[in-house]
């Protein structure tokens, strides 16, 4: 039995996939997600002249067709798992279960935790993984 730990936050995701209490693989993705940060709009030089705006629209969208292939990659990388658990800070984790949902159930049922988990040392993951995969093979 294949279990598989993803620790994942907007700009990189560890994989760390454990078989038979023994590390299997571990994978680093980084995202293409970039911090947007609205820059533009000017006022006119002349006195009630128009202004030019800058659309928020326009990188809302952007940032969410970034996250979206993201998520595809990670998806990718983790087929072959049979017990998945999702850790990370923020709401990013919550967005990634969510469009595993949309696009593919297969892997929506094998997700057994999706937890807030702050910022962790490569070491405290790796257990933190391990005593995932231990409670799931002792079920």
């Amino acid at each position: 039995m294949i279990n598989t730990g993803i620790w994942i936050d907007r700009h990189k995701a560890h994989i760390i996939s454990i078989e038979d209490e023994s590390e299997i693989k571990q994978t680093i993705i980084e995202s293409d997600v970039e911090d947007f940060n609205v820059k533009g709009g000017s006022r006119s030089k002349t006195t009630w002249g128009s202004q030019d705006k800058v659309s928020e629209r326009t990188y809302l969208e952007r940032r969410k067709l970034q996250l979206k292939n993201y998520f595809h990659k990670i998806m990718d990388n983790i087929n072959y798992s049979d017990a998945i658990a999702i850790y990370g800070p923020a709401y990013t984790k919550i967005h990634f279960k969510e469009e595993i949902k949309k696009n593919n159930k297969t892997i929506f049922e094998k997700i057994r935790i999706v937890k807030t988990e702050d910022s962790m040392t490569d070491n405290q993951f790796k257990a933190l993984v391990k005593s995932f995969s231990n409670s799931i093979n002792r079920i």
